[in-house]
């Protein structure tokens, strides 16, 4: 194994047997993913952060808390390490700034930024292995491999156009390059339901591209269409199928999208009713 992030800890002078790693993930909540919240209000992440149920109080028990955040490109990314310390339970009608909703009665507790590894903050990835749904770990148990190490913090560069997956939910909280470039491109994109596991082919051709089309999505949960007026509302995967050239004319795309909705079959196997 190459470098780890016990190694980090180490050049800080600090016992990995005293560390917690945090690994940050949640769904979007109005339009707000965790990554957006520690990039554009960070107090409300810290104080998301310390914020805790007590069923996990002997998983985060520790002097330290190295915590991190999974990006818009699903890297884990540092976002520092801190003192910890549970102090006590939320007092009555204290809500969760990301969630917004009440914790009274959950465990609270006081995460304080260790001022040296202030300067590594967004700039090291590490693997953090198949185990994701565990995302409060023992340092000294889990060496996680480190896959980079930035000169600086900067966002992501957008993945590319067949490489672009995402949830409906994070499209507006992604970062502000990544949504130019949805805006520029036109052409066919595929959801996908989590609850049913069915499919729908769209296509997208206006002026403002793929993200115009999936922002009618998000704030209408069916975008128009008929079949998907008539389902529950879903937090669809959106990804792209095909990206269309600058000249294409919105009968050429529709085309294209019909041909995809043929090839998938969506139409007798998934949501497209036409």
């Amino acid at each position: 194994m190459g470098l780890t992030f016990n190694a980090i800890l180490d050049g800080y002078g600090i016992d990995s047997r005293q560390v917690r790693l945090l690994r940050h993930q949640n769904g979007a909540v109005k339009g707000r993913t965790l990554y957006s919240l520690w990039r554009d209000d960070h107090p409300s992440f810290i104080a998301y952060q310390n914020i805790q149920s007590s069923q996990n109080r002997s998983r985060l028990t520790s002097p330290y808390w190295a915590a991190f955040i999974v990006t818009p490109a699903q890297s884990n990314m540092f976002v520092g390490l801190y003192e910890s310390e549970r102090i006590g339970e939320c007092p009555e009608g204290m809500i969760d700034p990301f969630r917004l909703h009440d914790v009274t009665g959950l465990d609270l507790y006081r995460s304080t930024l260790v001022g040296i590894s202030e300067p590594d903050i967004g700039r090291i990835f590490i693997d953090w292995g198949p185990g994701t749904r565990a995302w409060a770990q023992k340092a000294a148990d889990q060496p996680k491999p480190i896959l980079e190490i930035t000169r600086t913090f900067r966002e992501e560069e957008f993945p590319g156009y067949t490489r672009f997956i995402a949830n409906l939910s994070t499209i507006e909280a992604l970062p502000s390059s990544w949504l130019a470039t949805l805006g520029a491109a036109k052409g066919i994109y595929l959801l996908t339901c989590p609850r049913t596991k069915e499919q729908y082919v769209g296509s997208a051709y206006g002026e403002e591209g793929f993200l115009g089309r999936w922002l009618t999505y998000v704030r209408g949960g069916h975008g128009g269409n008929v079949v998907l007026k008539s389902r529950d509302k879903s937090d669809y995967q959106v990804s792209i199928l095909e990206v269309c050239g600058s000249a294409a004319s919105m009968e050429e795309i529709i085309a294209t999208e019909g041909l995809w909705k043929a090839k998938l079959q969506t139409r007798e196997m998934g949501l497209n009713g036409n």
